[in-house]
């Protein structure tokens, strides 16, 4: 059996700091770190009128944890917050255990998850991008670099204190993600000359997105109950109870202070977001800090200019209710996504509002046209088709997006 790491988690509560989303954060610090396959034995908090500048928190309390870590074994400290090189060098100095921050500790759990050549090169570059300010009087921190949370990815023989180094190979995956990013823009492309309708399921971490993208495209894309599951984005299709069909992608989860190199680093994966028709969000309606999730994810999109497109809130995880619930944003369903019936539910909704956005129809369509009849079904929400056989017809009515193509054939 794998030997977890010792880790003591530290953290500063500011005066004019929101308690609940404090709580919140420090509760999502002890997750992030049994992600990372840590075991979280001590807990130090202080409050302060504002972080110390060279030491992050007061002297007194930095002493108390270089005891704790000597008495409780800590192999680890984690502090929430990203530390400035300075902080980082003078309290590993103090402590004499490893110290790594937030950003440091996500960073490493998105180099554990990354499985495409993408995903790989995005993080890489993210984690060099956070290194090169800290490579000042790393030596010591370098040679504890033998394994264990935060270690993943460059490690010492790539970093070797040497900035030139860092510079030559954060140009060369510049120049890597460069094509895959054109490559990416050229399959997006393609689905817009092809004015296919596109959903993107977004939301904070863990709230459910792959069980609803898996059960939505009778796909299978990693499913787990930790943060961060899925990191490279998947693409499907899913079909409308009309027969209405749009491709749907599940994205990366959001999370309370999402370090800025990583939403840097995998602009050109969120941007399947900015390019989608509707946005799906997934809050984990079980979770008792979900308004705070909803806030953080609506404070990245309207990072990624997306925050302009239409967005159906799906709280999911509905079997996990024990309290009376009140959502916070609106137009909203309540679902368990385990459940095929409210999968369906889910369904009807998303057509219901396309409805509401989209141009009423009744067309008669020349039987000797099925072509228009076949494209009708492939590319609009019918309603109803019928054949007045006397007359050789096919009467169909349904709705239809007005900036379609096939809107323009309708009229004419």
């Amino acid at each position: 059996m794998e030997q977890k790491e010792r880790v003591l988690l530290a953290a500063c509560y500011l005066n004019g700091d929101d308690e609940e989303r404090f709580e919140s954060s420090l509760k999502e610090l002890q997750s992030l770190t049994e992600t990372a396959k840590g075991k979280v034995v001590e807990i130090v908090t202080q409050k302060r009128l504002a972080v110390h500048p060279s030491t992050y928190i007061g002297g007194g309390k930095l002493q108390e944890i270089k005891q704790l870590a000597d008495d409780r074994d800590i192999d680890l400290v984690i502090f929430n917050d990203e530390l400035s090189p300075a902080q980082l060098r003078n309290i590993s100095r103090t402590v004499d255990v490893r110290v790594i921050d937030r950003t440091q500790l996500i960073l490493d759990i998105f180099a554990a998850r990354a499985k495409t050549k993408e995903g790989k090169l995005q993080v890489e570059l993210a984690q060099l991008q956070y290194l090169l300010p800290r490579l000042y009087g790393k030596g010591v921190e370098l040679s504890r670099l033998g394994g264990g949370i935060g270690t993943r990815g460059p490690g010492e023989t790539k970093l070797e204190t040497d900035r030139r180094h860092i510079h030559r190979r954060m140009t060369e995956i510049k120049r890597q993600l460069r094509t895959v990013v054109n490559n990416r823009k050229q399959y997006r492309l393609r689905r817009q000359e092809n004015h296919a309708f596109q959903i993107a399921i977004v939301g904070y971490t863990n709230a459910g997105k792959s069980t609803l993208f898996n059960q939505l495209t009778e796909r299978f894309s990693l499913e787990e109950d930790q943060l961060f599951a899925t990191l490279d984005p998947m693409t499907g299709k899913i079909r409308l109870p009309g027969g209405f069909q749009a491709i749907i992608s599940d994205t990366v989860g959001f999370i309370q202070d999402l370090p800025t190199t990583l939403i840097a680093a995998f602009r050109s994966t969120l941007e399947e977001i900015s390019d989608a028709d509707l946005i799906l969000h997934v809050v984990d309606a079980s979770a008792k800090d979900y308004p705070e999730h909803e806030h953080t994810v609506y404070g990245l999109l309207k990072e990624l200019d997306a925050d302009h497109i239409s967005t159906l809130t799906v709280y999911n995880k509905k079997e996990f209710i024990s309290r009376p619930y009140t959502p916070v944003s609106h137009p909203f369903i309540k679902i368990s996504a385990l459940d095929k019936e409210d999968v369906e539910e889910l369904k009807h909704t998303i057509e219901k509002i396309l409805k509401k956005q989209w141009v009423f129809y009744e067309k008669n369509i020349p039987i000797k046209n099925g072509k228009l009849v076949h494209q009708l079904k492939e590319h609009t929400i019918v309603e109803s088709r019928d054949i007045i056989e006397d007359q050789e017809l096919y009467r169909v009515s349904g709705y239809v997006n007005p900036e379609h193509p096939i809107y323009q054939q309708l009229k004419e």
